[in-house]
């Protein structure tokens, strides 16, 4: 039977995040994760400088072997509208790929791993966890994204209740041909959102590679809009005819939208598995990186005493981070009056700016976590 003092259920940046802090204060910790590392996730994959800043990230060693855009402008619009380009002065955003970023954190974090092992069983005798009857533990943490097997064991009904995001995505390295017909500047992602403003299309080069995709609340049409979006690229001349055709999958919950029970005695969840993502852009990655950050403070802070009451500074530490867990009044707009203001607000410099890009996507009104 292996020991550890914390098992981290998922690799992801929550999960890792989580297991480097965890791992600087002395702790014995072990990561299970179903997939084998390096592997692809969907996700647009940019990061702000409060991630950089969080993680304590070597932006320039962190270069020289992996993708690290720089990104210094967006160009946005509705999907079949007009178009604006923002620029800024400095970099306000980095691209990455999430082969390559979630690989280098799990191995930066110090856990010991087991990977490609799914969770099978969870067993509570005493104070103690036993996880497919292998692994021995007092802390269990989901940080297994959506599907967490953790959150299921926490009580949470996949689709019953849950108003989930899902997404389609591809990232493919191009060949001359394709590089030559791509349009998309590597410093200028490009997000286009539906008329409804219940989702948005994305399409973002980072050097010779190009990631596409589109998410929105629900998933009927999903692939319908998916295909309209891509004949909308083509047609305007942002993206090569001749693109892969094998989209992959995700779907994730947005903060405010989600019901889920973060934590019970000796057991707690982080990132999408908690459901933490940005209700206003989707991102996923802060959040994650965040909670992680967060949840491990609240664990060392507990002095191995992981009853619930001891544990409850972490979900009020989210709370004040993240705001109160309400769903956003653009939810209460009723449809013809969201498609009447969205050409209008998309299509105003300020309101794209000020609000879309940098308070929406880049959250640049929020100082980086200490």
């Amino acid at each position: 039977m292996e020991t550890c003092d914390a098992l981290i259920v998922g690799g992801g940046p929550a999960g890792s995040s989580c297991a480097w802090k965890l791992r600087q204060h002395g702790m014995a910790v072990m990561v299970l994760d179903k997939a084998r590392f390096p592997r692809d996730k969907v996700c647009a994959g940019w990061i702000t400088p409060a991630v950089v800043q969080a993680l304590q990230l070597d932006t320039e060693a962190y270069a020289r072997e992996r993708v690290l855009q720089s990104i210094t402008a967006f160009r946005t619009g509705l999907i079949h509208g007009r178009e604006l380009e923002t620029r800024y002065p400095a970099t306000v955003s980095f691209g990455i790929r999430r082969c390559e970023f979630d690989d280098y954190l799990l191995q930066r974090s110090g856990a010991r791993t087991q990977l490609g092992q799914a969770l099978k069983s969870v067993e509570k005798r005493g104070s103690q966890w036993i996880v497919n009857g292998a692994i021995t533990t007092p802390l269990l943490i989901g940080a297994g994204g959506h599907f967490c097997p953790v959150a299921r064991f926490l009580g949470a009904k996949l689709g019953a209740g849950e108003t989930a995001v899902t997404a389609k995505e591809i990232e493919f390295e191009m060949n001359a041909e394709q590089r030559a017909d791509c349009r998309v500047r590597a410093d200028t992602p490009e997000l286009y959102f539906c008329r409804d403003l219940k989702g948005y299309g994305w399409c973002f080069r980072k050097g010779d590679y190009l990631n596409i995709g589109l998410g929105r609340e629900g998933n009927r049409g999903l692939s319908e809009q998916l295909g309209d979006f891509c004949d909308f690229l083509r047609q305007r001349g942002r993206i090569p005819w001749n693109i892969p055709d094998k989209f992959h999958g995700h779907a994730y919950l947005l903060y405010g939208h989600s019901r889920r029970k973060l934590l019970d005695d000796g057991v707690l969840l982080v990132g999408d598995a908690a459901g933490l993502a940005y209700p206003e852009s989707g991102e996923g990655i802060r959040p994650a990186v965040e909670s992680g950050l967060i949840a491990a403070a609240a664990v060392v802070e507990a002095a191995e005493d992981y009853r619930r009451q001891t544990l409850q500074a972490y979900p009020s530490r989210l709370r004040a981070r993240f705001g109160p867990e309400t769903a956003p009044a653009g939810s209460m707009v009723p449809g013809f009056v969201r498609n009447m203001l969205a050409g209008a607000l998309l299509g105003s410099r300020w309101f794209t700016r000020r609000m879309v890009l940098d308070r929406w996507f880049l959250h640049a009104h929020q100082p980086g976590l200490q």
